[in-house]
């Protein structure tokens, strides 16, 4: 099993993270979080690196049903997706598969709730 998803656009890094953005909101997520990781790699370590930015991806509703089937599941809250430059005319989008990081957990009900989760963020990316 992968742990996660993913697909190349033949979109510039900017115009894919706006498409990434609006495919996830049609799918009920917001972004809650993001790291700039070039801007981190840059500031923290002088290291130059491509267009790399990691969205935190949250269901609220999902998000409150998962952490009312285990309280700890917060460790792995939200959804990672994250758009990266492939070079200037090309991105690519990738998703945590929820299943996978689900496994450690032994909750037949919240992997029920992953696998939604899951189907969701597949759905944005076959939206992209």
């Amino acid at each position: 099993m992968s742990y996660y998803a993913a697909r190349t656009l033949d979109l510039p890094f900017d115009a894919a993270v706006e498409r990434t953005r609006a495919a996830l909101a049609e799918e009920g997520f917001g972004v809650i979080t993001e790291i700039d990781v070039r801007q981190v790699l840059k500031t923290k370590i002088g290291v130059d690196f491509r267009p790399y930015l990691i969205l935190g991806a949250c269901n609220p509703g999902l998000a409150h049903e998962a952490l009312k089937l285990e309280d700890k599941v917060g460790t792995m809250l939200p959804c990672n997706v994250v758009v990266q430059a492939v070079d200037e005319s090309r991105s690519e989008v990738a998703a945590i598969d929820p299943e996978a990081s689900m496994q450690a957990i032994d909750n037949a009900d919240l992997k029920a709730k992953a696998r939604e989760v899951g189907g969701r963020l597949r759905a944005a990316l076959d939206r992209l």
